[in-house]
């Protein structure tokens, strides 16, 4: 299919951008769009409240702790899908698939190598207004996926401007990212013990939704500068959680908040009110901690290489917490191109930061239990 030029998407971009901003205080500038995962999610940026008294996840084998980064998982054999039995698929790049969930017309973008095998299946989810279509550039995570060997599926959200339902309880959204993960394993050879989800901004609210919800379908998570806790969130086994966030980020403060001033078309630009960031303060330090709690994981440990620091905390069997921490990153992507030819609107991209790379090695230590 044919991509929009990132040039071409800038102003929109700038929208999504505006959107995101209402996730911690409700406030969004599109005709009163306030995002709907304000309503029902919420973050430590939002306040010190963790999770409920007895939210502890269930499963994990004897709750001995593992070693953080320690590869528990993820070595077992494949549990094939149904389209392993017409394999193998031809190599697809960027196909557009338009589909029905609950009667209404929906589409996902689809990247995929061949697959003589069965291959893992990640979930890749846009933020607020950009829409499949331009977060595929974002991310560039398909085509790192035919390298690496994985299928990527982009489902598009709903609404105008384009976004996702991430309220608490069954809702149409969840349904259809089901729809999705069925309609392409069912397609293609796809191994369902690993399949993962990932996103940007509001596609992060959305992954932090499923890691509350669907932990018995998806095996790792990765939400990229948008963790949240919900309120009622209570995974039904232990889950492994990779985040991402940058200190510079100008829309969704590093320590909590929403600034939405550096698109009201004058100074000051990105990162100008951006106040210092505290490592261990309220926010995405305070959301990632909540989420290390929930879990049973502590000891949170920090490894610092350049302006990347990784906080791992030593979790029981089955879960896990990873938070990096870059400073200086803006609310782009890490490592993204497309991320640093916006940099006006996102602010800065730090050199050296792979997101891709680092959420793929993550991806690749887990899969669901038998």
């Amino acid at each position: 299919m044919r991509h929009r030029r990132p040039v071409a998407v800038l102003f929109v971009l700038a929208a999504l951008l505006v959107g995101c901003g209402g996730d911690d205080d409700g406030a969004a500038d599109d005709d009163g769009a306030s995002t709907t995962a304000a309503d029902d999610a919420t973050t430590a940026a939002d306040s010190d409240e963790g999770a409920d008294d007895g939210a502890d996840p269930e499963g994990g084998d004897d709750g001995e702790e593992a070693e953080p980064g320690a590869e528990e998982t993820g070595t077992a054999p494949a549990v094939p899908s149904a389209g392993c039995d017409t394999a193998p698929h031809a190599p697809v790049d960027t196909e557009r698939v338009d589909t029905t969930s609950g009667g209404v017309d929906r589409y996902y973008l689809l990247t995929a190598p061949e697959d003589e095998e069965p291959m893992p299946l990640v979930i890749d989810l846009h933020g607020f207004t950009e829409g499949a279509d331009i977060h595929v550039q974002q991310s560039a995570l398909g085509a790192y996926g035919i390298e690496q060997g994985f299928v990527t599926a982009f489902p598009n959200g709903t609404g105008e401007p384009v976004q996702w339902n991430t309220d608490g309880g069954e809702t149409p959204d969840l349904t259809f990212i089901d729809a999705v993960i069925d309609e392409v394993a069912a397609g293609r050879c796809i191994d369902t013990s690993r399949v993962y989800a990932t996103g940007l901004s509001m596609g992060a609210f959305m992954t932090s939704r499923l890691a509350c919800d669907r932990a018995d379908r998806f095996a790792a998570f990765a939400p990229v500068n948008g963790l949240r806790l919900p309120e009622d969130c209570q995974p039904s086994r232990p889950v492994p959680v990779l985040t991402f966030h940058g200190t510079a980020d100008p829309i969704l403060l590093f320590n909590g908040g929403v600034d939405t001033s550096s698109f009201s078309g004058g100074e000051p630009g990105p990162g100008a009110s951006i106040p210092p960031a505290d490592l261990d303060g309220e926010g995405y330090p305070a959301t990632a901690a909540d989420w290390a709690e929930l879990q049973g994981c502590t000891d949170p440990a920090d490894a610092v290489d350049g302006p990347v620091i990784d906080r791992t905390w030593t979790c029981p069997d089955g879960a896990a917490m990873e938070f990096v921490i870059t400073e200086g990153q803006g609310h782009g992507w890490p490592g993204s191109e497309f991320a640093k030819q916006i940099e006006s609107i996102v602010g800065p991209t730090v050199d050296g930061v792979d997101a891709n790379e680092r959420i793929w090695e993550f991806f690749q230590r887990y899969q669901l239990p038998a």
